[in-house]
């Protein structure tokens, strides 16, 4: 046995320096993304008062070269955060993202389905994924005003109505809304 095969069998390499810097730049990364996010956006995502602090101060900031210091700040703060989660959350409300498209087209398929021939079901099968829905008889009323709206072909008032709600019983799921 060489002393590479011993090594690779004991433990892990060291991480390169270019390994470091990549996790340094994708932590730098979530953390302007944090920045971009609305302060009802931000009071969704966990985070140590630090990095809160640090996020609040970045507004204040104006000058090119002190902006880049400062996001270099939050990236290292962000090593002592719990940044996969963070940057799920951040996913989950950015409009660019795949997962927040994923999750949006998941709601737009348990509409369809709610909505459409084997309501009852479909339904029955929601109910009993999502145990803690509020308002489980505006859900129903919903549901019935939009097949009407589906059968007659007109406005779309009551399925964007019924979008919103699954919508929120999802943010509420995910943690993401209070």
């Amino acid at each position: 046995m060489t002393d590479f095969d011993q090594l690779e069998n004991d433990e892990e390499l060291p991480k390169s320096k270019s390994q470091i810097k990549r996790e340094m730049d994708a932590l730098q990364e979530v953390g302007k993304k944090l920045l971009s996010l609305s302060k009802n956006q931000l009071k969704k995502i966990e985070m140590s008062d630090t990095l809160k602090d640090a996020i609040i101060e970045s507004g204040r900031i104006k000058q090119n070269e002190a902006k880049r210091r400062h996001l270099q700040y939050i990236g290292r703060v962000m090593r002592t955060e719990d940044h996969e989660t963070i940057a799920q959350r951040v996913a989950l409300l950015d409009t660019t993202s795949a997962a927040y498209n994923k999750l949006f087209r998941q709601i737009e398929i348990k509409r369809d389905s709610l909505i459409g021939e084997n309501s009852k079901e479909a339904l029955s099968k929601y109910l009993d994924e999502n145990p803690n829905i509020d308002d489980i008889q505006l859900l129903r009323q919903l549901i019935r005003q939009s097949q009407k709206e589906v059968s007659q072909e007109s406005k779309t008032t009551n399925r964007k109505k019924l979008f919103s709600l699954l919508r929120e019983i999802e943010e509420k799921r995910l943690g993401l809304k209070d």
